[in-house]
């Protein structure tokens, strides 16, 4: 998942063009080449990344509240309510409970009818395919480009069975579906857990396997096509739903390559392995002639590891032949990463600090927009960041490599209903920005929300910035109606 960045005080910037910008509001109211290796300073390896200094954008800059003003008043009142109690932990850290309590108390209906016009709307998109197409033209109005997200995944004891699994896999198809048929943007994309459709229990075991003995992609690529196999170390029952899985994985690639591209989320340490193993095969398979499957990789992951990772695939998917394409996150599961950790009596997985993480990040962000300029048809990412350094970075990065905006082979992404400052700035400078968007009925959609509203809760309560933004579009809306009136 995406990351918020770092809070600074800025300037209150209301001046320009009033004239246009009230207008606005009123409309908006009514691989051929020989393998390059990559390597990296971890043991006795080589580092080969490009290191840069005061790579921060003159031109870029997220504190102007005017970003706001293709905004409705309601959406601003309704973003200021939410991120408000957003700001307060004891709500954050308990938001499951009461949830849950509310709902009780209330009733399904009446729960329903409180969360709609509040939290659903402020971070999700719909529950059927017609709220969907009004929320996400008007993002495509904005400028911003939706990336839909079917809110199911699993952990470890919450296995459902070979059916709920197909089920998962049919609300997939038609996430695709959506993606590809609706004119909201011209390169559509979408997210996908694999534990939605795969075992966590099995990926855990698989991750154990694989640091004994790796897995052959080409093996998992022919199970992909229907052939019996042999999996080394799997009971007949396990090998026969990994099969059933990478089948369920398969359709779903077949039915979104050359539509629409799907970026299969990283999720637990534990099982993250297996995952990416997964990914690579479908990649091996279906990334020929452009990267459609994506894989995502957690900048918090210290050791080097996400650096030795995103280098090990840059250098697979060459010697492969396919191409690869690349979601740089900071990483959100880091409470239960460390409180496992802790009860496993293993090292702690997360870097100690945000200084370590934004390090890690900016450094793999500078090998992949390396990568990128050298092979842009063969290498794609997606910034998925908050944070306003890091968005900063990669544009003056791109600046200097000769790295087209519009070419196809960067753009960035943010949270539905968060960082809107951010996504609208970039867009407005011509960059493709998308927004993660959830969707589907309240009941849906709440365990995804309550688990996100935790995992990043370092995320809803600093949102302060945006929070002043908001506030200050306000005041200039009030002025500005009370000139009108006067």
């Amino acid at each position: 998942m995406v990351r918020e960045g770092e809070e600074t005080s800025h300037e209150n910037h209301l001046a320009a063009h009033e004239h246009s910008r009230i207008s606005l509001f009123v409309a908006l109211l009514s691989c051929t080449s020989p393998v390059q290796t990559y390597e990296v300073k971890n043991k006795q390896t080589r580092m080969v990344v490009v290191k840069q200094q005061g790579l921060l954008s003159a031109g870029l800059t997220f504190d102007d509240p005017g970003a706001f003003r293709v905004k409705s008043l309601g959406e601003l009142l309704r973003a200021l309510g939410v991120f408000q109690l957003c700001s307060f932990p004891l709500l954050v850290n308990n938001c499951g409970k009461l949830m849950t309590g509310t709902r009780t108390l209330l009733g399904r209906r009446g729960f329903s009818l409180l969360l709609r016009p509040t939290v659903y709307a402020q971070f999700v998109a719909g529950e059927n395919e017609r709220e969907i197409s009004q929320s996400m033209g008007k993002m495509s109005l904005l400028g911003l480009r939706p990336m839909l997200a079917v809110p199911i995944e699993e952990d470890l004891g919450d296995s459902i069975g070979e059916k709920r699994y197909d089920d998962n896999m049919e609300a997939m198809l038609e996430c695709v579906r959506m993606s590809h048929s609706n004119a909201w943007s011209e390169d559509p994309m979408m997210q996908l857990k694999i534990t939605a459709l795969l075992s966590p229990e099995l990926c855990v075991k698989l991750t154990t396997l694989i640091t004994r003995q790796p897995y052959d992609l080409s093996l998992l690529v022919r199970a992909m096509d229907g052939e019996a196999i042999t999996l080394p170390g799997l009971e007949e029952t396990e090998a026969a739903h990994f099969l059933c899985g990478l089948q369920r994985l398969n359709k779903i690639a077949e039915a979104s390559v050359n539509k629409v591209r799907v970026l299969v989320d990283a999720e637990y340490t534990y099982m993250n392995p297996a995952l990416t193993l997964v990914t690579m095969a479908l990649m091996k398979k279906f990334n020929k002639d452009g990267a459609w499957i994506w894989n995502t990789y957690q900048c918090y992951l210290k050791a080097a590891e996400a650096m030795s990772l995103l280098l090990e695939a840059l250098n697979l998917s060459q010697a492969e032949g396919f191409c690869l394409g690349v979601k740089l996150v900071r990483g959100a599961y880091m409470d239960k990463e460390r409180k496992l950790a802790e009860k496993e009596g293993r090292v702690d997985p997360i870097h100690p600090s945000w200084e370590e993480t934004n390090k890690s990040y900016n450094s793999c962000l500078d090998v992949m927009l390396d990568a990128i300029s050298q092979k842009p048809e063969r290498n794609r990412i997606i910034v998925a960041t908050h944070n306003e350094e890091s968005v900063r970075r990669a544009a003056k990065r791109m600046e200097e490599l000769g790295i087209d905006k519009d070419g196809g082979s960067v753009c960035f992404g943010q949270l539905l209903g968060m960082c809107d400052h951010v996504s609208l700035t970039l867009a407005n400078e011509g960059y493709p920005v998308y927004k993660s968007v959830p969707y589907g009925s309240v009941d849906d959609t709440l365990p995804y929300l309550v688990r996100r509203a935790q995992e990043n809760r370092t995320v809803l309560q600093g949102i302060r910035k945006e929070r002043d933004l908001l506030r200050q579009e306000l005041r200039y809306r009030i002025r500005l109606g009370l000139r009108g009136g006067s």
